[in-house]
């Protein structure tokens, strides 16, 4: 007989696939000119961000379901501000493309994301240029470029407001790891949605004040509470299947889950959206990208593997690592068996989903200092 802990690991997985498909095809339903005609991106983040600063509140503070991590000024100004910023501006960018370009090319391109964080982990020091892993991320864009090239709808403003988001959240994670890991901290997706959130409405609200408000006094939209509530809603639900999943499986699976949620996501994409036309060179632009994507998560889980076995062997380090280990570990059900690093961030952390700012790992973090040093030298 199949286990009920399988089957609710299952469970957990399917609900994470279909909310993260869910959230991606109703923004882009809610902001398309086509359909609910919301073409305001900014304003569908901030809401986004208040109604999970809001919820977050209760669920930390009042019902506390979550403790809250030590949190002074000083590391609130030095990490979680800049860390806001970025996390704010890969939203808005991210939701600004959808505008201009469909969703199975933003999922195309959204294959980059690799390529942008190693990109930028070996920009600020956080990874080394290797050659293998490098000539992988020449494979990861050669197949975005094919599939570029392959579309029919091209549009080079949605293109670079997509590009522009993935670099933007390429570098959130780099910040992640440089700022709040070295200060020994680690959040889980509701308690960092309750530090990010506040900060990033605060951040959108200038450009949506300077962009989006005078359009939107001239243009006198009615807001339809009910169709918000729920979009953000959806978006909040999903940071909450991604902890669950996290508690319950490891990095490879949710990187595979992944991978299967943007192909169901391309597919009904066409179908829900049917001005999004797939051609030949789409998919075969992608299956090369994901192709580079597969071999890169390889590469680096060798060396995770490798770096593992001098703690395995010598019985004094290995009592060291377990002791970092348990410093490191923000919950004991936030404990994964196995996992990826991209560009020195884990790969639930690189495959970051729509409003979700933080994916820990907390047993990966301290793989990855163990690769790169202490994060003090960086």
């Amino acid at each position: 007989m199949i286990s009920r802990q399988l089957v609710l690991t299952y469970l957990y997985l399917l609900i994470y696939v279909c909310l993260s498909s869910g959230v991606i095809l109703f923004n882009k339903w809610v902001l398309s000119p086509k359909y609910f005609k919301f073409p305001f991106p900014i304003t569908l983040t901030m809401i986004h961000m208040a109604f999970s600063g809001i919820v977050t509140f209760f669920l930390v503070r009042v019902f506390k379901v979550v403790a809250p991590v030590k949190m002074n000024f000083h590391i609130y100004a030095t990490c979680v501000i800049p860390i806001s910023a970025f996390f704010a501006s890969s939203l808005w960018f991210g939701n600004t493309a959808y505008l201009y370009i469909s969703v199975a090319f933003i999922q195309m391109l959204k294959a980059l994301m690799p390529v942008a964080t190693f990109i930028m982990a070996v920009l600020c020091g956080t990874d080394k240029l290797r050659w293998d892993l490098f000539l992988n991320m020449v494979l990861v864009s050669v197949g975005v470029v094919v599939s570029s090239y392959g579309e029919i709808h091209f549009n080079v403003i949605g293109t670079l407001y997509q590009v522009t988001g993935i670099f933007a959240e390429a570098l959130r994670l780099v910040l992640t790891q440089v700022l709040l890991q070295k200060k020994g901290l680690t959040l889980n997706p509701i308690t960092s949605l309750y530090y990010i959130a506040p900060c990033s409405f605060i951040f959108l609200f200038i450009p949506w004040y300077l962009l989006e408000k005078p359009e939107m006094d001239v243009s006198q939209i009615q807001f339809n509470y009910s169709i918000f509530f729920l979009n953000a809603l959806s978006a909040f639900a999903l940071n909450i299947s991604i902890f669950l999943v996290i508690g319950r499986t490891g990095a490879v699976t949710i990187r595979v889950a992944g991978v299967l949620k943007d192909w169901i996501l391309i597919a009904l994409s066409t179908i829900i959206f049917p001005e999004s036309i797939i051609t030949s060179l789409n998919i075969i632009g992608y299956a090369v990208a994901l192709s580079g994507v597969v071999l890169y998560n390889y590469l680096k889980m060798k060396d995770v593997k490798a770096n593992q076995l001098p703690a395995d062997t010598n019985p004094d380090r290995s009592t060291k690592d377990k002791k970092a280990l348990n410093t490191y570990r923000p919950d004991n059900s936030m404990d994964n068996n196995d996992g990826t690093v991209i560009g020195g961030l884990t790969s639930e952390a690189a495959a970051v989903d729509e409003e979700a700012p933080l994916i820990p790992s907390a047993r990966l973090s301290y793989v990855t200092r163990t690769q790169t040093g202490s994060f003090s030298n960086r």
